[in-house]
């Protein structure tokens, strides 16, 4: 069943690289997971006419923005002089800034023809929000323009860098699942989406999490940026597991102090420690997937300091069989502060800056699956005992479609509440049916647990013997699960030895 069950999810991998990474034409749905953009087409063709000239004269720069340039300073339009007005209030001394505002307006935007806001205000990044006033502007010079014959017309130029980035994305992105045991491209209800640009200054990557999209744009450059946009990636899938752990790395956040002589390190990674912990792991996969040892240490002179933990760790995580999200909080509980402390003393952090092709984001709000919120306050409600707090949750879970584990889980809490309030033929019951919904291996090994101790309070130790020995069959099960059925498992083999 095991090698049937990894045949299954590798199947499952390609399928998804298969659909989500097919090539498709920048004019076609926005579907597509590599892709190109109106709205950012619109927005940079606007900026571009307005007086945004960084690195026009670049050999990476694509042609296409220059000849656009050209076009459209041929049609005297009455639009562009508000548009070169709106541009000097909002300018910037680093024209990478000046640049990422816009892209950060053109995610934010639905796009032409009216340029309405995607998401909710409060959910709209400030940088857009400040930029309000480009929307009309942006409307009428869409509109007077005839943008989209232009559009229409760049296709060609989009689809023949599309094509270039297409198989080496869909390998890369692949890695990335197959390393991280990965079933799906992320949270539920999350997208990944890489936008190609050409019209922006060349030989940059932007990244943007807004609500549930995070964005890659990528500019012109002589070698498509593929292994940044894997990192990219990889903190997409990594940094909800990272939040999902935030109750353990907060148990090693003096570490994290030590980042904060790091002269090159974003200030966001210094200011949130979930960040920190998860970009460091972000560093550390690949170094291990580039089989580059060096590239963990340069990372750590960066300063994401628990690069090198991670590194060594992964070379244990490869060895076993859970996924990177069920390992990840053993992984950081594991760490020994007072080793990694002496660790990083001893880092000659670097004095200037390397070159970061992925900017750095405040921590993305990623939108949890409901019912884990759910199983997870019922899950606290249990550990206070407050069994009929947590039952009602259970209850409610169960009563919403939803994949088996998860049911498996409300079902596993509703039978340690039943063990709790000491009604063993019910708990029974209840801990039985989880077996048979396909439980995550921490539901299932403390399920064969709690059936041993069961058994032993019916008396029936050759079944308390079974129970703990098929507890430490279990893989991936939790090391407290493995001990207690460990330390238990003798006493039962005592009592059914006097039987």
């Amino acid at each position: 069943m095991l090698v049937l069950r990894e045949v299954r999810t590798v199947a499952a991998f390609f399928l998804f690289a298969a659909i989500a990474c097919r090539p498709a034409r920048a004019a076609d749905s926005p579907q597509g997971q590599l892709d190109g953009s109106k709205s950012l087409f619109a927005v940079l063709a606007a900026i571009n006419v307005a007086g945004y000239d960084a690195e026009l004269n670049s050999a990476s720069t694509h042609p296409l923005r220059t000849q656009l340039r050209q076009s459209i300073a041929s049609r005297d339009l009455k639009s562009v002089r508000y548009l070169k007005q709106f541009f000097e209030a909002h300018k910037k001394p680093d024209s990478r800034d000046e640049l990422s505002q816009y892209i950060t307006f053109a995610l934010s935007v639905d796009g032409p023809p009216d340029f309405k806001w995607r998401y909710p205000t409060d959910r709209t990044p400030p940088a857009a929000n400040a930029l309000d006033e480009l929307r009309p502007l942006l409307a009428d010079f869409w509109k007077e323009a005839e943008l989209e014959r232009d559009w229409k017309a760049a296709q060609p130029a989009y689809d023949s860098i599309i094509e270039r980035y297409h198989g080496p994305v869909t390998d890369a992105l692949l890695q990335a699942n197959l390393y991280l045991r990965n079933p799906t491209s992320g949270s539920r209800g999350r997208r990944f989406q890489i936008y190609i640009d050409l019209l922006g200054a060349p030989n940059q990557v932007h990244t943007r999490s807004l609500t549930d999209d995070y964005f890659v744009v990528v500019t012109p450059s002589a070698h498509p940026r593929v292994k940044d946009i894997r990192r990219a990636y990889l903190h997409y899938l990594i940094d909800p597991m990272a939040i999902r752990a935030t109750e353990s790395i907060t148990r090693k956040k003096q570490l994290c102090y030590l980042a904060e002589n790091a002269p090159v390190l974003s200030e966001v990674y210094k200011q949130d420690c979930v960040l920190l912990f998860g970009m460091s792991l972000v560093r550390a996969v690949e170094s291990r997937l580039d089989h580059a040892p060096e590239e963990a240490d340069e990372a750590m002179r960066e300063g994401f300091v628990l690069s090198r933990y991670f590194a060594d760790t992964l070379a244990g995580y490869e060895k076993q069989e859970l996924s990177m999200r069920l390992n990840l909080p053993e992984m950081i509980d594991n760490i020994h502060v007072k080793k990694e402390q002496e660790r990083i003393a001893a880092i000659q952090f670097l004095d200037k800056p390397v070159e970061h092709v992925v900017q750095a984001q405040a921590p993305p709000q990623v939108a949890a699956n409901p019912l884990e919120l759910q199983l997870e306050e019922a899950d606290k409600l249990i550990r206070a005992h407050q069994t009929e707090g947590a039952r009602s949750i259970f209850r409610t879970v169960l009563q919403q479609p939803a994949p088996k584990p998860l049911h498996a889980r409300a079902y596993f809490g509703l039978a340690r509440a039943a063990y709790l309030e000491k009604d063993p033929e019910l708990s029974k019951a209840l801990f039985e049916k989880t077996l048979t919904l396909e439980p995550e291996a921490f539901e299932k090994a403390w399920t064969h647990v709690y059936l041993a101790r069961l058994a032993t309070i019916g008396q029936e130790p050759a079944e308390a013997v079974a129970q703990y020995e098929a507890a430490l069959a279990v893989v991936g099960g939790s090391e407290p699960a493995r001990k207690a059925a460990q330390t238990e498992l003798e006493a039962a083999r005592g009592r059914k030895q006097q039987q």
